[in-house]
Order: structure tokens, then C-alpha cells, then sequence
């Protein structure tokens, strides 16, 4: 397949809101944000929602991380976002591209297990065989073993975070080879009181 040409910048963005559930929400965002080491991104917080740019690895780190810090605390949070790359509009400013490959946050988390049930989705901007790439990060999904189906607009992960997040990444980074401007968005929950106990 070609690829679409869009923007040929390949900063990654994600730009997202988190939402704890709790009169404490402001001593959540902050904590979590201040727990995660934001070093390798270029970060800047207004009054609705973080933007991070940067590397892929260390984008998707820092949204890992932050995710965790507030899951951690065991309130009902929400984390809700956009990804995306090959914008044309994107600039090649604020960001922090030349930094090593090493994720800041791995380490410190990994033994960390939170379920991290998600709906996400796809676009691949721009290109006309987008069912046949989305086709494709499903069974990236199912591979790993984090997908639970198809859902209206959107698809559903189950798993630990790691995981959820491995697919995320995957899927995202599979699909910019293919097709240069694309966008994903998520919707991953922690904690939530509604959810069935085994």
C-alpha cells in the first residue's frame, strides 16, 4: 500500500483531559502529573486539558504514566484524549526530538497492574482503504490479546495498562507507516464502580 503523503513532520502528539472522580480532583491531576517524569516531552497544561509532544516512545510513556499515578490512588478516574502525527498543519516546534529512546517512566511502573478497560479509534486521514487499516490494528489486538470487540464508533481494549497501552502504541505507530497523517482517539477508565466483579 502507499502511502498518503499529509504532514512529514513525525512528532507525535496527544492532547487529553483526565478526569478523577472525586471533590480531590485537582490534587489528582497535579499529583499525577507531577509523578511523571516529563523530561523527554514537551508539555504545556491550560485549563481544559495537557498537551505533550514528542518522541512516540516517550508520548505514549508519559500518557502511561499519568494514567497509572491517577489510577493508583483507586478513585474512578478517566483519562480522554487524541493522538496523533502528520498533521499539516503541525509545526516542528515545541517538541523534543532529539532526545535518546530511553522511556523515563518504565522502570519506576512496571510492576504496577491496573486494569485499563478502553475504547479507542482509528483514522487513518486521507486514505481510502482506512477499513482495511483499521481491519489491520484489530488483529494487533487480538495478538496481544487486549481486544473484547467492536463497539459503536469505537473498539473495545481489556487488560492490565501495560498491555492496553502496548496496543495503543502498536497499533498507532503500525498504522503512521502506512499512512502519514493519522489520529486516534481513547477513552480508558480506571476504577470504575460500575464494573462487574469476577
Amino acid at each position: 500500500m502507499s502511502q498518503s503523503i499529509c504532514g512529514k513532520s513525525r512528532i507525535v502528539g496527544f492532547r487529553f483531559s483526565l478526569y478523577p472522580m472525586s471533590d480531590q480532583f485537582v490534587d489528582v491531576i497535579k499529583g499525577a502529573l507531577n509523578e511523571t517524569d516529563t523530561s523527554k516531552v514537551w508539555l504545556k497544561t491550560d485549563d481544559i486539558s495537557t498537551c505533550i509532544r514528542g518522541k512516540a516512545v516517550h508520548v505514549f510513556d508519559v500518557a502511561k504514566c499519568v494514567y497509572l499515578h491517577a489510577a493508583k490512588t483507586g478513585l474512578h478516574v478517566v483519562l480522554n484524549g487524541t493522538f496523533s502525527i502528520g498533521c499539516p498543519g503541525d509545526s516542528e516546534g515545541d517538541s523534543y526530538m532529539m532526545v535518546d529512546d530511553v522511556r523515563s517512566n518504565e522502570a519506576d511502573l512496571f510492576e504496577l497492574k491496573i486494569e485499563a478497560p478502553t475504547q479507542f479509534a482509528l483514522y487513518p486521514m486521507n486514505n481510502s482503504g482506512y477499513m482495511d487499516l483499521i481491519a489491520d490494528v484489530v488483529e494487533i489486538a487480538k495478538v496481544k490479546g487486549t481486544f473484547s470487540g467492536g463497539i459503536h464508533y469505537a473498539s473495545r481494549l481489556d487488560g492490565n495498562a501495560h498491555d492496553v497501552f502496548a496496543t495503543l502504541e502498536d497499533s498507532f505507530m503500525a498504522t503512521q507507516e502506512k499512512v502519514s497523517h493519522v489520529t486516534m482517539t481513547v477513552n480508558i477508565a480506571a476504577n470504575s464502580p460500575s464494573r462487574k466483579k469476577a
